[in-house]
């Protein structure tokens, strides 16, 4: 059922989310988030009416429809991922082109400057990602996404009408940047809504477009500049930011029932309720005290100050290490391809892995892109290195594609939303500073070995944080149950002295009536 222009569309709060009629008696509260909260008992709080009369029934939560029009948000949501990381990995290209066009390669300071345009712009899409999460919460997938591509479009267009690199960026770096950011997370967001068993094969399918877009679009890039130039190119871009304003309108929100859509408020009344909203409403920080899932948001960062150098400087690596090889980048394609092929595989594998055991697979994941990363400076046959950047994209895809999943898990459906945002806001700071100090010890020693070695380092440490997640959340599981069975044992308890109560008052009354 699709809501009303005027209905929000936003996934709701755990705070806000709260039935505003009275809850049946002898009902215990739900427990703290977990596999149980999520996404079943959980959703009924994500994209549902909160207007309504004082007394209203609380309703029951719609299920995922695990396909229909489901199937159109995936699509969606796969030509997101595509297009926004498909042209970010694809940078490289554009690279080139604007050494050509705004200096000379020779000219190390402009080599530097113009990196700055690329680096800015991938990191801004992450740590955007916060602030995206609450737009989410307050306006819904739907208005976030679309409002993101519209954003994106101006500052790619923008981007294609200046004359020197420093313009690029405002335009490139921020405007186009933070436009995809607000478009890419909620393409995250949205596809825990309309699947529940088949999550981790949909999310599979959804990043393995960026898979596909970042194998085809260098070459398509490579086409249009040497035919059109720069300035075309980026507008021929273009194109793919409308299709991604005209997708994010598929990112409709799911209403529980007619009753409960008939008994909302005016759209404007609701608006009017969030924006007087405690601050602590806006940014949702409690979920950091759900133990597991702040263990998670330190070691995903922290394995991924080494994941990307391998992205960054393998290319360089391979020129100076193998400068007889010819079509040198066949081994970025070959880490392309093999991450679509294990984002597809694992997305699968994780929907048979139960509840948050899922991390096991994240763990998996980092162990071998460390060791990849570590096994690159001992390759001296060009083969050799092809068969690890095989591997090493391989895992790439399992780690990405089973993101989203394990976070739903964690916090379940009503918090998701901030915590991808939060997670994604702190993965932006390892991204940007990982590469450049493997650049600097490139310069330094005159060589990348120790960089690949010691960015090798950081996956492990980061996978072996992640494996406590799993105890610490059975852990609290087992205490919420401890806690739950003590409280029902006292309530019934409660329940049979007041029976026994009542029975003496009636067998006393009964006495005195015969005497």
């Amino acid at each position: 059922m699709v809501l009303s222009q005027e209905e929000p569309d936003s996934a709701r709060g755990t705070s806000e989310a709260q039935p505003l009629g009275p809850a049946p008696t002898g009902v215990a509260p739900p427990p703290g988030p977990g596999p149980s909260d999520s996404p079943e008992a959980a959703v009924e709080k994500v994209e549902v009416e909160l207007a309504g009369p004082a007394d209203a029934e609380p309703h029951e939560p719609p299920e995922p429809p695990e396909g229909g029009w489901g199937w159109l948000v995936m699509l969606a949501a796969m030509w997101c991922n595509g297009s926004v990381f498909g042209i970010q990995n694809a940078c490289g290209v554009l690279f080139v082109s604007m050494l050509k066009t705004f200096g000379s390669k020779d000219d190390d300071k402009m080599v530097f400057k113009t990196a700055w345009v690329g680096s800015l712009s991938m990191g801004m899409i992450f740590f955007c990602c916060p602030i995206v999460s609450v737009f989410t919460d307050l306006f819904g997938c739907r208005k976030t996404a679309v409002m993101g591509a519209a954003v994106g479009f101006v500052g790619l267009m923008s981007s294609s009408f200046v004359s020197s690199i420093e313009p690029l960026y405002l335009t490139y770096g921020i405007i186009f940047a933070c436009g995809c950011s607000f478009a890419y997370q909620p393409s995250l967001v949205i596809l825990g809504h309309y699947f529940k068993k088949r999550l981790g094969l949909v999310n599979g399918i959804v990043t393995a477009g960026s898979s596909v877009f970042t194998i085809l679009l260098p070459l398509l890039l490579r086409v249009l500049i040497d035919s059109v130039g720069l300035f075309h190119t980026l507008r021929v871009l273009c194109i793919f930011m409308f299709v991604l304003f005209l997708a994010g309108f598929t990112y409709r929100p799911l209403a529980t029932s007619t009753k409960d859509k008939e008994s909302g408020g005016s759209g404007s009344s609701l608006f009017s309720r969030r924006k007087f909203s405690p601050p602590k409403k806006i940014f949702n920080f409690a979920i950091f005290k759900v133990t597991a899932y702040a263990v998670w948001a330190v070691g995903i960062p922290l394995a991924l100050f080494g994941y990307f150098v391998p992205y960054v400087h393998l290319m360089k690596h391979v020129n100076e290490r193998f400068q007889d090889e010819k079509n040198k980048e066949v081994v970025l394609m070959c880490i392309g391809i093999t991450s679509g092929v294990g984002r597809l595989l694992f997305g699968r594998i994780a929907d048979y892995v139960p509840g948050v055991k899922k991390v096991y697979l994240q763990v998996l994941s980092f162990f071998f892109i460390g060791l990849m990363s570590m096994m690159i400076p001992l390759c001296s046959i060009f083969g050799a290195l092809i068969a690890v950047c095989l591997i090493m994209g391989l895992f790439d895809g399992c780690f990405i594609s089973i993101m989203a999943p394990i976070a739903f898990e964690l916090v379940g459906a009503q918090d998701v939303s901030q915590a991808i945002g939060f997670l994604l806001g702190f993965m932006s700071i390892p991204m940007t500073v990982g590469p450049p100090i493997a650049g600097l010890l490139r310069d330094k020693l005159g060589s990348y070995d120790v960089a690949f070695y010691l960015a090798g380092v950081p996956p492990l440490i980061g996978g072996a944080v992640l494996c406590f997640i799993p105890w610490i959340h059975s852990k609290k599981q087992r205490e919420i149950s401890k806690t739950t069975g003590k409280e029902k044992m006292e309530k019934m308890l409660e329940n049979q002295n007041s029976l026994l109560s009542s029975s003496s008052g009636v067998f006393k009354k009964e006495s005195d009536s015969i005497i």
